[in-house]
């Protein structure tokens, strides 16, 4: 099971629009994945509604796509408060994740990808290596908010295509053809 987090929980945010369009690209490979929107979870309290998402979204995922934004050369809050409000050994251990970190800037939150990947290192999560930093996102989208620019999709497209046959060919450690 797939699931796209969308990392920040700012309304309205490029963050999600980019979630939604990985979302549409893996379906055309085949792929279903669902989106988890901070937005839309409080990561600062364990309630009924946050152990809802643990066990019917979190737990049976076996392959995160992580979408964040750059936020002051790190990762959002409410995406670091995620990982500290889970149950780390049923959530986060031996699975797989590939990071694309977002930015208005001309960095795409590079520092963040790596912050990102060294906490999912320390959960025990294994971190594909294509990190994808998408830099000046707001000039690269259209106004529905759909990337347009052709180098940046084709990158998305690859990212994917490894990140899918990641693991799924034994022969092939790398997963990559």
């Amino acid at each position: 099971m797939y699931t796209i987090i969308s990392g920040t929980n700012r309304l309205g945010s490029n963050t999600l629009k980019v979630a939604m369009q990985y979302q549409a690209i893996l379906q055309t490979k085949g792929i279903e994945a669902g989106i988890l929107s901070l937005a839309d979870l409080n990561t600062y309290t364990r309630n009924a509604h946050f152990e809802t998402i643990e066990n019917t979204v979190l737990i049976p995922t076996t392959k995160y796509i992580f979408i964040s934004p750059e936020y002051n050369g790190s990762i959002p809050g409410v995406l670091k408060m995620l990982f500290d409000s889970c149950k780390t050994h049923r959530i986060w251990w031996n699975k797989k994740a590939l990071i694309s970190g977002i930015s208005s800037g001309r960095a795409g939150n590079l520092r963040g990808n790596d912050h990102l990947s060294a906490i999912l290192n320390y959960l025990k999560i294994t971190v594909h290596p294509n990190q994808l930093p998408i830099s000046v996102i707001d000039t690269l989208m259209d106004e529905t908010g759909n990337i347009t620019d052709h180098n940046t999709l084709k990158s998305i497209h690859h990212q994917l295509d490894e990140f899918i046959a990641w693991g799924e060919d034994t022969n092939n450690k790398q997963g990559l053809k």
